[in-house]
């Protein structure tokens, strides 16, 4: 067994004992390995495992390794920030977007989306701890971007995402993410269909399982350090 493939292993065995541990089913939790700066040969090693959800932050790295590795039926997941002369990448060649915080970018990216291609994923950022550098929707403000992006053609909302800012202890990071949940089950009360509440990493899978995540965002754990 490589190393890649005990990680995932236990990776895998982490996320079973969380979502035993808040009575969920281990099916409710998708886990997506962040491959970031990571060449083709981890990520094949990776999907000989068994993983098939890869994360990227930097758009045109992932663009460039996507042919390499087109002969597996991988989804592709972009993690990092979009900036406007990146949408028409990102829509060309991912299939789930995650980090959609204003209308524009939501705009640009269903406008270019291919045709031949089915709607993209995309996930609404949320700033859910209020840090003032960090990317994301404040939390009043998600419901008018949500209703304004589940009516965009080429897209598909499927739900939030969230990146906290590391919290003291378990208690306060559970804290965190319960906020992320109630907000994501507010936007299903007003009535748009979501299924998805991307958050947690490495660091904190546990208490976002607890919460509530539905997709968990690993790298460290399956890499390692930074390729």
């Amino acid at each position: 067994m490589t190393t890649i493939a005990a990680n995932l292993q236990s990776v895998r065995t982490r996320i079973a004992t969380a979502c035993a541990s808040a009575g969920r089913p281990v099916t409710d939790v998708t886990l997506l390995a962040v491959s970031k700066t990571f060449g083709p040969e981890a990520v094949r090693e990776a999907h000989l495992a068994g993983q098939k959800a890869f994360g990227e932050n930097y758009i045109q790295e992932a663009v460039e390794k996507m042919p390499l590795l087109a002969d597996l039926p991988l989804q592709w997941h972009c993690i990092g920030p979009i900036q406007s002369n990146k949408t028409r990448l990102v829509a060309t060649h991912f299939d789930w977007a995650h980090t959609v915080d204003r209308l524009k970018i939501a705009e640009r990216l269903s406008q270019q989306r291919p045709e031949d291609k089915p709607p993209l994923s995309v996930c609404i950022q949320v700033n859910i701890d209020g840090g003032p550098t960090k990317s994301g929707v404040p939390p009043q403000e998600v419901l008018a971007l949500a209703q304004a992006v589940a009516q965009l053609p080429r897209l598909r909302l499927r739900g939030l995402m969230t990146l906290p800012d590391p919290a003291p202890d378990r208690a306060a990071m559970l804290a965190v993410h319960r906020r992320a949940r109630g907000l994501f089950d507010e936007l299903r009360e007003a009535g748009l269909d979501l299924d998805t509440l991307s958050m947690g990493m490495t660091a904190d899978l546990e208490p976002a399982i607890a919460a509530g995540s539905t997709l968990v965002r690993v790298g460290t754990a399956i890499f390692g350090g930074r390729g």
